[in-house]
C-alpha cells in the first residue's frame, strides 16, 4: 500500500464556518440537494468496541447529534462490526442495497476497502473515511495526524525515562497491521525513539486485541528477562492495560507504559501512576467534521470549507481534515480531558482514585 502523504490542519475555524454554512443550507451551486427517502439516510459503520470504548461512547452519539442538528430530516443507519471484516462488508453491502448515498466508514481492514468504494461509486454513493484511511477513491477523510500521534507517544516514553533513555530496552506492542493508522503510529514512534534509546528490543503487533497484547508481552518478558525491559510502547489503552497486568504478574515494577485514546480507565491509571501517559484525541471536532461533511454530501454541498487539506494515497488526492492529538500525563489531566470536557471530574474521580485526583489537582 502506498504510504499516504498528508497536510495537517487543526481545522477549528474552518469547522465552525462549515457548521454555519451547513445550517444555512449553502451549496456550491453545481449539485442538486438530495431528495427525501434513502438519499437522506447516512450510513455509519464503526469497526469495533472491545479494544477501545471510544466508538460507542463518543463517536457514534457525537456524529448522530451533528447530523440531526444540521439536517433534521436526515437519519443515521448505524452498525458496529465488532472487529470482524466480513461482518463490516455485509453491513456495507446492506447500506448500498438500501440505496444509501453517503457512508461514513471506519474500516476494520482498510487494505480491503478499494472494491467496496468502487461498488459504492457504481451505485452513486460516496464514502467518507473516518478515523482510518480506507483505500480507494473516497470522497473525504477525517482523522488525526497519526504520524504525529506516534511521535508524541514515543517522546512521552523518552520524557518518562529521562537520563535512563540511552540505556533503555523498549518493547513495542503495535496496532493491527490491517489498520493504516497503526503503521503511522508505529512510524512516528520510531522517529521519536530510534537513536534515543539503547534499542527496540522486542516489537510485535498486538492486533488491537488485549488478549494478543498479553501474549506478546509475556513473550517479551520471557525473551528479555525481568531486568531487560525499561519501557513499553502500547499503541492503545486497551493493550496498555493488558501490558500493565502482564508486567505486574511477572513482578516487574517501575516500567513506563503508554497508550492512546484517553479511555476513562486509562486516565485513572495515569492518575494512579500505573500508566505513564495516554493520547487524547478530542473526538468532538473529529465527529462534528465527519457529520458535517456527510450532511454536505447528502445535500449536494461543497465540502472544502471542512476538508481543506489534501491526503495523497495511491495516486488519489483526498479532501481531508487532520486534527492534532494531545499527550495526557498525570500533571495534564485537569487541563486536557477534564478542561476539554471529555470527562467530568465527578465521573473520573471514583473513590478508588479520589486521592490521586486530589494530588493531581483534578476538580
Amino acid at each position: 500500500m502506498n504510504r499516504p502523504m498528508r497536510r495537517a490542519a487543526t481545522g477549528t475555524a474552518a469547522l465552525s464556518l462549515a457548521l454555519a454554512l451547513a445550517a444555512c443550507g449553502q451549496t456550491d451551486g453545481t449539485q442538486t440537494p438530495a431528495a427525501d427517502g434513502a438519499a437522506k439516510t447516512i450510513g455509519l459503520l464503526l469497526p469495533e468496541n472491545a479494544s477501545s470504548t471510544r466508538y460507542e461512547a463518543f463517536d457514534k452519539p457525537l456524529i448522530e447529534s451533528t447530523v440531526t442538528g444540521l439536517c433534521p430530516k436526515c437519519v443515521i443507519d448505524y452498525a458496529n462490526a465488532d472487529g470482524n471484516e466480513a461482518t463490516q462488508k455485509r453491513q456495507f453491502d446492506d447500506l448500498l442495497a438500501k440505496g444509501v448515498k453517503v457512508i461514513l466508514l471506519d474500516p476494520v481492514n482498510a487494505k480491503s476497502t478499494a472494491p467496496w468504494v468502487e461498488a459504492a461509486a457504481a451505485k452513486g454513493a460516496k464514502v467518507v473515511a473516518y478515523d482510518r484511511l480506507a483505500e480507494g477513491k473516497v470522497a473525504a477523510y477525517v482523522s488525526f495526524d497519526n504520524g504525529r500521534t506516534g511521535e508524541l507517544q514515543g517522546q512521552a516514553l523518552l520524557d518518562a525515562l529521562g537520563p535512563k533513555a540511552a540505556a533503555a530496552n523498549v518493547v513495542m506492542i503495535n496496532g493491527a497491521e490491517s489498520d493504516p493508522n497503526a503503521g503511522m503510529f508505529k512510524a512516528g514512534a520510531h522517529r521519536a525513539l530510534d537513536g534515543k534509546v539503547k534499542k527496540i528490543a522486542y516489537e510485535q503487533s498486538g492486533e488491537w486485541k488485549p488478549e494478543v497484547a498479553t501474549a506478546k508481552m509475556n513473550e517479551a518478558i520471557k525473551s528479555l528477562g525481568k531486568d531487560g525491559i525499561q519501557a513499553v510502547y502500547a499503541a492503545n489503552d486497551g493493550m496498555a492495560a493488558s501490558v500493565i497486568e502482564a508486567l505486574k504478574a511477572a513482578g516487574i515494577k517501575n516500567v513506563p507504559v503508554g497508550g492512546q485514546d484517553a479511555s476513562i480507565d486509562a486516565v485513572r491509571r495515569v492518575l494512579t501512576g500505573e500508566q505513564t501517559y495516554t493520547i487524547y484525541k478530542p473526538y468532538k471536532p473529529e465527529a462534528e467534521a465527519a457529520g458535517t461533511i456527510a450532511v454536505q454530501l447528502v445535500e449536494g454541498m461543497d465540502i472544502s470549507s471542512v476538508a481543506s487539506a489534501i491526503t495523497e494515497s495511491g495516486g488519489v488526492r483526498i479532501p481531508s481534515l487532520l486534527l492534532t492529538p494531545i499527550v495526557v500525563t498525570k500533571a495534564k489531566v485537569q487541563v486536557t480531558v477534564v478542561g476539554g470536557g471529555l470527562y467530568k471530574a465527578a465521573d473520573l474521580c471514583t473513590p478508588q482514585v479520589a486521592d490521586a485526583c486530589a494530588a493531581a489537582g483534578v476538580k
